[in-house]
């Protein structure tokens, strides 16, 4: 099973992905609620993989995949997005993002990019 840091500005969604995830087995290793404290994280922890929220406060998702790829160019970021964010998700791939998925979080589909990302 993953080390996984999520980077979410919204308590509800790390909540949720942190239930659907330690119940599949997974250790969240860290939370943070911006960009720029989820770069921080993953720079102490090295997580197998992270997930990143787009739409965020301080530093948002896209510039916090670009610094954590800098820094560690073989992260798996897995990129969340609210519907309707498309061009963004488009923008991560670009990026390096190694997947994305979609609020509200389909618990099936969430566990399976999971599983993919690690290979």
């Amino acid at each position: 099973m993953a080390s996984i840091l999520i980077v979410d500005d919204s308590r509800t969604s790390r909540k949720i992905l942190r239930g659907i995830l330690e119940e599949a087995g997974h250790e969240i290793i860290g939370e943070a609620s911006n960009g720029e404290q989820g770069i921080k994280l993953y720079q102490e922890l090295k997580p197998d993989i992270v997930t990143l929220d787009i739409t965020m406060p301080v530093m948002d998702g896209i510039s916090a995949l670009i610094k954590i790829k800098d820094y560690d160019d073989l992260a798996n970021v897995v990129m969340v997005s609210a519907a309707g964010q498309k061009s963004k998700m488009v923008e991560a791939v670009k990026y390096g993002a190694s997947e994305f998925i979609a609020k509200p979080f389909d618990e099936d589909l969430l566990l399976s990019v999971i599983d993919k990302v690690l290979g």
